[in-house]
């Protein structure tokens, strides 16, 4: 079994640390937040993700998973060493990749033998030769290493599941002895594994997530299309899925995507082809109607209410999908924005992301359960998909309501049912 250390005790690091020590590895997650690793010590995750705490709390008490900021503690012994860190959007969408390379520079400070050096990070093409390089230039002692890349395809809210059950395993590197070792990291989950340059490798990882958010936003457009023909975008979408060229995969209408990776994914894709000389144009319009998704669901609002001042509205729903307490680029956001901006007043629920949600709005009033944001609502919006949500008793959320108004941004619920128990129902490119 091999010795690695993971930096950066994120989405991403986290689930590699943890299901990497679940293997049989000897793993140390390191991160330069400190009171993020006293709180994992003590066995309290940074994250809500389905899974994650049982391997953690496992593998910690067999003592194959520990945690440190402390640099000189974890990269002398690691023989891997995965870089996790965040590189969010900068001001005109390139990817910032500031603690990528303060990540380098401590790897190189107190690298004290060859080690493999694995980009997990979402990175700009050429970002494996730039890690290359900062380590060269910093390194204390003269050991070989070498640098890999290794794209991340786990989806928040089943990130263990899809650790644990990929695709496949892309592995990017100018050295192929390395990147075989690196594979052999992976061995227990016996699926296809891709070795090729590092340049590629980092493309694979742009290109994967601007096609899935291309899906999405392509059929918020056919969605909108549909509401005027008087088409239903559920069976559009199901018609379309059994296509084997298709698939039914990331064809479901509403209020478009949001999180971690698409957006900063796909403007930094955008940037990245701009400043080249290339001309991005479907990137860009792949970005302007996952904008208007938000807006068209606030026009819909204001349309059944005859205006927005002094309405309450009920948000049900915070975190950018289901399964996780995530709130980065979420719809929500801008939605309860939009909503304010029209003096509107917002009450909102969600199972786990409220904590979240609580740092970044303001002037929102947020609810122990469902009921309680209907309770005097002129409208309820549903704006994340949670299953709890979808079992509501329906006729008790009316009944709490000002008005029976629902604007239902992800489609859970059937049109013709809701008009016979009596709401003013609208929903996303679907006959109402």
């Amino acid at each position: 079994m091999a010795t690695i250390c993971v930096i950066g005790m994120g989405y991403v690091g986290l689930v590699t640390a943890a299901c990497l020590a679940d293997f049989g590895n000897e793993v140390i997650g390191l991160d330069i937040d400190t009171e993020k690793i006293a709180h994992l010590r003590q066995g309290v995750l940074p994250i809500y993700e389905p899974g994650l705490e049982e391997i953690v709390e496992r593998t910690s008490r067999a003592g194959r998973l520990s945690f440190t900021s402390d640099y000189a503690e974890a990269i002398p012994p690691a023989e891997f060493i995965f870089i996790a860190v965040d590189t969010p959007s900068g001001a005109n969408g390139q990817a910032d990749l500031s603690s990528v390379q303060r990540a380098a520079r401590g790897i190189a400070e107190h690298l004290r033998r060859p080690a493999i050096i694995i980009n997990k990070s979402t990175v700009p093409i050429g970002a494996g030769d730039m890690v290359a390089q900062i380590i060269a230039e910093h390194r204390r002692c003269p050991v070989a290493f070498a640098v890999v890349s290794n794209p991340e395809f786990l989806r928040e809210g089943s990130a263990v599941y899809d650790f644990l059950n990929p695709d496949r395993i892309v592995l990017g590197a100018t050295d192929r002895q390395a990147a075989e070792r690196v594979a052999q990291l992976y061995a227990p989950l016996k699926c296809p594994i891709m070795i090729t340059d590092l340049r590629t490798a980092e493309m694979i990882k742009y290109a994967s997530n601007s096609f899935l958010a291309t899906k999405i936003s392509f059929i918020n457009e056919i969605a909108q299309i549909c509401e005027k023909l008087g088409a239903d975008v559920r069976e559009v979408a199901r018609g379309m899925g059994l296509d084997r060229r298709i698939g039914p995969a990331f064809l479901e209408a509403g209020l478009g995507w949001g999180g971690s990776c698409f957006p900063k994914d796909v403007r930094a894709l955008e940037y990245m082809a701009t400043v080249q000389g290339c001309h991005p144009q479907l990137l860009r319009a792949v970005m302007e109607i996952n904008r208007d998704q938000r807006i068209r669901v606030v026009q819909k609002v204001r349309d059944l209410l005859g205006g927005l001042q002094g309405r309450v509205i009920g948000i049900l729903g915070l975190a950018f999908k289901p399964n996780t307490d995530d709130i980065r680029e979420a719809p929500s956001l801008d939605v309860i924005n939009l909503l304010q901006s029209e003096g509107a007043i917002i009450k909102a629920y969600d199972p786990v992301a409220m904590g979240n949600a609580a740092k970044v709005l303001r002037d929102v009033q947020f609810c122990s359960d469902p009921y309680e944001v209907a309770r005097g609502a002129d409208a309820l919006v549903i704006v994340t998909e949670w299953n709890e949500f979808k079992q509501l008793a329906l006729e008790r959320l009316r009944d709490l309501m000002r008005r029976p108004v629902i604007v239902d941004g992800r489609n859970i619920y059937e049109p013709a049912q809701m008009r016979a128990l009596g709401f003013l129902y609208q929903c996303i490119g679907r006959p109402c």
